[in-house]
């Protein structure tokens, strides 16, 4: 005789999130990522200019995020999500941090680009793994993005992101203030 009752992490307990309440969570943080992404790149772009030798790839990343984040814009529009109220300090940061890493060279900017597309990556493959056909429209952006994410990151990867000077700090710090940002704007 086999036990067929559902496990206890498959049911919902008290406190537990609706699955419209996740989604919104999830398209409030892509909104804000998508956001931060923008003006990273404005950042990098500059203080890199356009006659830098990467400026024809930071141009190319910078636009993908435009359109990311003119979509996730429709979409927080026509699911009437709130968005996080950290984007003043993301606006703020993201420049910031794509700034500081061209002013320290290509190299830590593209340390940067990866090290962010890394935690980005995960962040997409996380959301997929718990919309599972719940929501076809938004898997179907996340999938699109993701791939475009990771398009950024081997781009970065093959233009000497792991020689900047510091890499392993650098990219230990951004990884850890991307994860920062995702947590935050989730809830706020």
């Amino acid at each position: 005789m086999s036990d067929t009752k559902p496990r206890l992490s498959d049911q919902p307990i008290p406190g537990d999130r609706s699955r419209m309440e996740e989604t919104e969570r999830m398209v409030r943080v892509d909104h804000a990522g998508e956001f931060g992404a923008v003006r990273i790149y404005a950042g990098q772009r500059a203080i890199l200019g356009e006659n830098h030798p990467k400026a024809e790839l930071l141009r190319h990343m910078h636009d993908q995020e435009k359109v990311h984040l003119a979509k996730f814009d429709q979409i927080i529009n026509e699911r009437n999500v709130r968005p996080t109220i950290m984007a003043p300090l993301w606006d703020i940061a993201g420049f910031a941090l794509g700034a500081t890493t061209a002013l320290m060279g290509e190299k830590a900017a593209m340390a940067c680009t990866q090290a962010v597309e890394e935690v980005i990556d995960e962040h997409y493959e996380s959301q997929r793994a718990k919309l599972k056909d719940q929501d076809p429209e938004l898997e179907d952006v996340i999938e699109t993005f993701q791939a475009e994410e990771v398009e950024h990151k081997r781009i970065a990867e093959e233009n000497g992101a792991e020689e900047a000077v510091g890499y392993p700090v650098l990219s230990a710090t951004i990884k850890a203030g991307c994860r920062a940002a995702i947590w935050i704007s989730k809830r706020v």
